[in-house]
């Protein structure tokens, strides 16, 4: 029952009503990364993502969770995807972090025992960015050089506060690839997490505000740097089967959706790149190598760099156990699934590990500390933007922890 045949399995027993939504189903789904590895190498093309997707409506719908466990997800989709709740924590967070408080919940083995969410949480936490960084982009940024055209920039929910700088470079790079960068300020969440996790009305109420923000940017492509965004802002035509008017409004906005690999990997530099010298290995996330089937692209920017030593990384499309918000609510699972991707790390050694989506960089940025590795995870624009305007002070060079 924990293959993806067996999965299926129960979800078609529950739509016939062979069997009913109990606690070994919940538990079978539940454990599902949702990494669509098996959807990829399904040679029937079994649509496993939009199965999972709408067993998990029905589970939210009709099934008691525990108290602690609606807590935690109240907790999780009530914050992580709102921006403006997500700011004010933010800075408490920093000054957490300054008075040392993460050295003790990391150290205290009571609060592991009692409270494993929370530590799993604080775990996941990069130094947070000074208010500077974290502070909004322009609303406008002109291009350098001959125009290409205008793209619009989705900023994400974490990311705009946590890893700032994924989103500051994917700016710079576009700019100097020729592009005008449109960065709507009213911005909200593209609503991934709610429809990985069920809540599809909350998902379609999100989906349909952030397609009303782009509508009026006169934008030639809505660029996603994180893969799992990316993976629901191409699926929006879905969530309105019998809303005709809203699916031809979503289609027309997915069908402008693009990972910023694709946009930059057909980029000529004509010599305006430096060296970045650096081993860098590629994880692929898997919502940009499964969901969206970008595999190359990324690979093509990171070869294009000088300098640039590109290994192999051994499972590269194996997933690092982050998967939304897994590695929150199935901490133990995504544990395991980290230990495996960190020996592939160690086994490339590399100096960077590169990987197009903030999940992947939060949950193997952790693993990578805890493991005392001397790799760096980034974003691949991060290190094109490094061979456009330099290695920023405090970052990797090479052979240097």
């Amino acid at each position: 029952m924990a293959s993806p045949r067996g999965r299926i399995y129960l979800i078609r027993a529950v739509e016939e009503g062979r069997a009913g939504i109990s606690a070994e189903l919940v538990k079978h789904l539940d454990q599902c990364l949702g990494c669509l590895a098996c959807q990829t190498a399904c040679p029937s093309g079994v649509p496993y993502g939009h199965l999972l997707q709408a067993a998990r409506a029905q589970i939210e719908q009709r099934y008691g969770r525990s108290a602690m466990d609606r807590l935690g997800r109240r907790i999780l989709l009530g914050l992580v995807p709102h921006p403006n709740r997500l700011r004010p924590v933010v800075g408490a967070l920093s000054w957490y972090q300054r008075l040392g408080l993460s050295r003790w919940i990391r150290t205290s083995p009571r609060l592991e025992r009692f409270l494993p969410r929370l530590v799993q949480m604080e775990a996941l936490l990069p130094a947070i960015p000074p208010p500077a960084e974290r502070r909004p982009l322009p609303e406008v940024t002109l291009p350098s050089g001959r125009r290409r055209g205008r793209m619009g920039l989705l900023t994400g929910c974490v990311q705009r506060f946590l890893l700032p700088r994924i989103n500051q470079a994917t700016v710079r790079v576009l700019a100097a690839a020729g592009y005008e960068v449109i960065v709507p300020q009213e911005q909200g969440c593209c609503g991934a997490l709610h429809l990985h996790s069920g809540r599809l009305d909350e998902g379609r109420r999100l989906a349909r505000a952030l397609v009303q923000t782009f509508e009026g940017c006169g934008v030639d492509a809505v660029v996603a740097n994180a893969a799992g965004c990316g993976a629901a802002m191409r699926e929006y035509g879905r969530l309105f089967p019998t809303d005709d008017a809203w699916r031809t409004r979503a289609e027309i906005f997915s069908a402008k959706v693009r990972d910023v690999s694709q946009i930059l990997a057909g980029i000529v530099w004509n010599g305006k790149l430096n060296a970045v010298p650096l081993t860098v290995t590629y994880h692929d996330a898997c919502h940009l190598a499964h969901a969206q089937r970008i595999r190359q692209e990324p690979r093509t920017v990171l070869q294009r760099i000088p300098g640039l030593r590109l290994v192999d990384l051994a499972e590269s499309d194996a997933c690092c156990g982050s998967a939304g918000a897994y590695n929150l609510l199935q901490g133990g699972m995504a544990g395991e699934i980290l230990a495996r991707k960190l020996d592939r790390i160690r086994d490339a050694g590399a100096d960077v590990v590169a990987a197009g989506n903030i999940g992947c960089l939060l949950q193997i940025g952790r693993g990578l500390r805890q493991a005392g590795l001397r790799a760096r995870a980034v974003h691949p624009v991060e290190l094109l933007d490094w061979a456009l305007h330099g290695i920023p002070p405090g970052e990797p060079r090479a052979g240097c922890p």
